[in-house]
C-alpha cells in the first residue's frame, strides 16, 4: 500500500484538543470520505483507506453527514429507498 505524508502545524492538535493519532486518523477517514462522495473511491476502496470495515466508515460517513453517507443503510443492507 502506498502512503500520503501531510504537513500541517502543531497549532491545528492544539485547536482540535485532540491527541496526533486521533487527529491523524479523522484526517484520513475524512480524505477517504471526500474522495467517495466525490466518486473517485467506491466505498470498498474509501473504506481500505479508512483503515475501516465497509460497514463502519458507510456508517461513519452518516454520522458525519457526508452526502454518500446519507444512502448508508441502503448501500449496507442492499435496500433501496
Amino acid at each position: 500500500m502506498s502512503s500520503l505524508c501531510i504537513n500541517y502545524p502543531d497549532a491545528v492538535l492544539v485547536s482540535f484538543n485532540e491527541s496526533r493519532e486521533h487527529f491523524e486518523t479523522e484526517a484520513r477517514i475524512a480524505l477517504a470520505m471526500k474522495l467517495f462522495d466525490l466518486g473517485r473511491l467506491t466505498s470498498g476502496q474509501a473504506a481500505e483507506m479508512a483503515g475501516l470495515s465497509r460497514v463502519e466508515f458507510l456508517l461513519t460517513c452518516r454520522k458525519y453527514g457526508s452526502t454518500s453517507g446519507q444512502n448508508a443503510g441502503s448501500k449496507i443492507w442492499g435496500v433501496n429507498r
